[in-house]
Parts: C-alpha cells; sequence; structure tokens
C-alpha cells in the first residue's frame, strides 16, 4: 500500500449491495468481537485497506432490504422514502482485514451497551452471531483508493511523524492503518483509549511503530486519552506555538468530519507531523482544539472524524 494522495484520475466505484454469510465468529476481548464475512458476491468487493469503512444493512422488514437492493447504487431515495418500521438499519463500520482470494471480510465489532441493554441494533446482532447468519454490507464494487471508496487515511509524504488516536471504535482502522507500509522513515505513536485492559491487542507492527494502550477501567471517557495525546506530541517534539482555536462545533446539531488535503499547515507549508483523531464526537472535538489551539499544530495537518456521538445507540 501507499500512503501518497491517489492522484491520478479514477472512475467512482458503484456502492453495491454484497449478500454475505457469517463464517466465523471470534472475541477478541471483552468489548470486540470479530465477525468474518463470506459469500460469492465478495469477488467484486473493492476493499482497498487502511481505514475503508463499509456498511452493514440489517433488516427490520426482509421486504424492505430487498426494495433496496433492487435499486442498485440509487438505492437512498428508496430508503429516505420508506416508512420507519421497514427501513434498514445501516451502521458504519471499518474493514479490519480482506482476503480476495477466499472472498473473505474481516469486520471488527465494538459491543457497545450489550451488557447494559442499551446496544444499538448492530452491536445486538453481532453478539449473537453464529456461523451461518446472513446479513448484507454495502461497500465499492471495485478497488481502489481514497474519498470515493470511504478511504480517508492519507497522510502526506513530507510527514515524518505520524499520530493516531482515538477509542475504542477507532481501534479496528487504526490497527489497519499501522499493519500497512507506513514508511521506514516515519516515526508513529497510535494511543487507544478502550473500556478494559483485556481489550489491548496484540499487532503485527512495523519498525518505528509505538501503540499504547489507555484502559479505562470505569474512568471518564476521553480522561485518559486527552493528556496522553498531550504528553505524545511533546515527546515526539512537534508541539508548537499555541494558536487560534478553530471554531466550535456542535456535535449534538452537526457532523464533527474534516480530513485535510495534503497535510499543509496555514502557511501553506508541508508540515512534518500528521494528526489522525477518530472516536466519540465530543472527546475528538476536545482533542482537536487542544491540538490546534493549545499545541499549535497546524489545522491542515489534523484529521478529525466523530464516529458516533455519546448517548445515540449505534
Amino acid at each position: 500500500m501507499t500512503l501518497t494522495v491517489e492522484t491520478a484520475v479514477q472512475t467512482a466505484p458503484e456502492w453495491a449491495f454484497f449478500d454475505v454469510e457469517v463464517a466465523a465468529v471470534r472475541r477478541l476481548g471483552p468489548s470486540f468481537v470479530r465477525l468474518t464475512f463470506t459469500g460469492p458476491d465478495l469477488a467484486g468487493f473493492g476493499v482497498a485497506g487502511d481505514d475503508q469503512r463499509i456498511k452493514l444493512v440489517l433488516a427490520q422488514d426482509p421486504a424492505g432490504l430487498r426494495r433496496l437492493m433492487d435499486r442498485g447504487s440509487d438505492w437512498y431515495p428508496e430508503y429516505c422514502a420508506m416508512p420507519e418500521e421497514q427501513r434498514p438499519w445501516i451502521r458504519t463500520y471499518t474493514v479490519r482485514a480482506a482476503r480476495p482470494e477466499l472472498a473473505e471480510v474481516d469486520v471488527d465489532v465494538v459491543l457497545h451497551g450489550v451488557d447494559d441493554g442499551h446496544a444499538g441494533p448492530a452491536a445486538r446482532w453481532a453478539a449473537s452471531a453464529v456461523p451461518g447468519d446472513r446479513i448484507v454490507l454495502l461497500g465499492p464494487d471495485r478497488p481502489g483508493r481514497g474519498r470515493m471508496w470511504g478511504v480517508e487515511w492519507a497522510p502526506p509524504a513530507a510527514a515524518t511523524t505520524l499520530l493516531l488516536a482515538g477509542d475504542e471504535t477507532a481501534v479496528p482502522a487504526v490497527c489497519s492503518i499501522l499493519e500497512s507500509s507506513l514508511g521506514e522513515a516515519r516515526r508513529v505513536m497510535a494511543l487507544l483509549e478502550v473500556p478494559a485492559a483485556g481489550d489491548a491487542m496484540n499487532l503485527a507492527l512495523p519498525a518505528g511503530v509505538t501503540v499504547r494502550w489507555l484502559p479505562r477501567s470505569g474512568a471518564a471517557r476521553g480522561s485518559l486519552l486527552v493528556p496522553a495525546v498531550h504528553a505524545a506530541l511533546c515527546e515526539l517534539g512537534v508541539a508548537a506555538t499555541p494558536a487560534e482555536a478553530p471554531e466550535d462545533v456542535d456535535v449534538d446539531s452537526q457532523p464533527l468530519w474534516e480530513v485535510p488535503e495534503g497535510g499543509r499547515g496555514d502557511d501553506g507549508a508541508a508540515s512534518s507531523c500528521y494528526a489522525w483523531l477518530a472516536g466519540e464526537a465530543g472527546v475528538v472535538k476536545q482533542l482537536r482544539r487542544h491540538l490546534v489551539g493549545d499545541l499549535g499544530v497546524p489545522r491542515g495537518s489534523v484529521a478529525f472524524m466523530g464516529y458516533w456521538r455519546q448517548g445515540i445507540a449505534g
């Protein structure tokens, strides 16, 4: 894999439905389960790797799901027009690994709220999934890279220091990124706040990559991640002069999502540091303000993505 921004002209993929079944279920820790999907349809699946997003489509009403699939790439207007009780649940996840030669795709699911009865439909389904269960994936129909494929990870070639930080929902994407080709000349640090110590995973890491697992063990969300990011940037030697804080974003009413093009600083110069932040929107917002406003990391060198919002079931 290459980490440079794709410049070649590409034909945008059609996002297609893939009818698959569960081939294997593996519990990775207290908070994670890995589902391996398989099926003939995956022969045309356009997995790109890194932090590629796809969607799990769960039927409330089989007839409603069939209506969407029959519409193909023009499914969204039909989805919006459906009555609430027929509309399938659609939830976004990251491809953890893909084996095209075996027609297999791995997706790691965080079991948010399963133990206390507050889980969303995807977590509930994943918690009880067994081999043979069927589900539909929604993803690109041909290989490629970039935003059209749902891939945001594209640090500039000039970035020699990479910082990745997030909560448990960012773990699959970060782990996939770390196990890709990051470049020998780069120093890479990842900070991952997870619910419990048992959620730390063994990874096949290239040289120069450091991962720090931060188990909350009942502490407030973000209480470990925010100071760890500050300490890491100071350790990496990239903290600069404090700057004007970025504009406020109401994460309860609008998405928190911005991925800079080219990773350049405010003065147009290429930055040697690139930060990638993902997870609960309120915590990501706090991290973004801290990096840009307090530590002076150029805004154009910080990618931030609010994967979910606390209090809203996924």
